[in-house]
């Protein structure tokens, strides 16, 4: 169980969230079933959004798990026919599915300051920096193409994109999923500009810093205390801490509620402890 953030009832609504398989989007997956939604869970992982579904079936939720790789239209088209009979056509689209890649990202943080043996940037791989844009643009336009017909269908519908810090100010090392970001946001305003005579309103969140199993070695050194980029982090946020995945999901359920939000489409909600806000003066 999640500790919801808002008394807001979806009963009804069919949400489908692709990254379903990852802790921060089966998160958001679990909070709109426990807000009384029928959601369709989505990841390449098919062991892990079908786990999902399972738990939370057992506590008297709805939720189906579904196969999906979010870079192939007709693969897509499938599972959309599948949620159509199963449980319906889609009001609510979180477009989840993201992430970087060590092809795409530079061992050091200046050019000056590179070092024999290190990753720098005449060293990224065009497979890599490929692979990031399509996750992460693609990732996000092509589930739009095959869901929001639903929406188109009814007048009505919310798409809710993930952005990111790395879409206001690029971070070192990571240029492929800054710009990948930085387009995910364009995507959103154009999106939601597209669609604003159809009912349909889309925007975003940009998550701050997390702390997950996959960067805590990043993050913290082995004694607990901060690594040298974490503290840098730290220093340039005013909060001085970092997001807990459990505060994105006020932003997701007031973002995605037509009562709450009917006028607001094609903003990024900064979900950052005040990061983006900091000119660091």
């Amino acid at each position: 169980m999640v500790n919801l953030p808002l008394n807001v009832d979806f009963t009804g609504k069919v949400v489908v969230v692709t990254g379903a398989g990852g802790v921060l989007c089966g998160d958001m997956a679990r909070a709109y079933a426990q807000a009384g939604a029928k959601v369709a869970a989505l990841d390449l992982n098919e062991e892990a959004v079908k786990k999902l579904a399972a738990e939370l079936k057992a506590e008297g939720f709805i939720c189906e798990g579904y196969k999906a790789n979010v870079l192939d239209p007709e693969a897509l088209e499938a599972v959309h026919q599948q949620v159509l009979s199963d449980l319906g056509p889609c009001d609510i689209l979180v477009n989840g599915a993201g992430g970087n890649n060590p092809r795409a990202t530079t061992d050091n943080e200046y050019q000056h300051e590179a070092k024999a043996g290190q990753k720098t940037f005449f060293d990224l791989e065009l497979s890599g920096i490929d692979f990031v844009f399509k996750l992460n643009y693609q990732g996000t336009l092509l589930p739009t193409q095959v869901f929001a017909k639903d929406m188109v269908a009814r007048k009505s519908g919310n798409i809710l994109n993930i952005s990111s810090m790395n879409a206001y100010i690029p971070l070192t090392k990571i240029p492929a999923y800054s710009g990948a970001k930085a387009a995910v946001s364009n995507l959103t305003q154009w999106l939601a500009t597209h669609f604003a005579g159809t009912g349909i309103r889309c925007n975003a969140i940009a998550p701050g810093f997390l702390v997950s199993n996959q960067n805590r070695a990043l993050l913290f050194n082995e004694d607990g205390t901060p690594t040298a980029r974490s503290a840098k982090i730290l220093n340039g946020t005013p909060m001085g801490r970092f997001v807990d995945s459990a505060e994105l999901l006020g932003g997701l359920f007031f973002l995605t509620d037509d009562r709450a939000a009917s006028a607001i489409t094609g903003v990024v909600l900064p979900i950052d402890c005040g990061f983006s806000a900091y000119s660091g003066v």
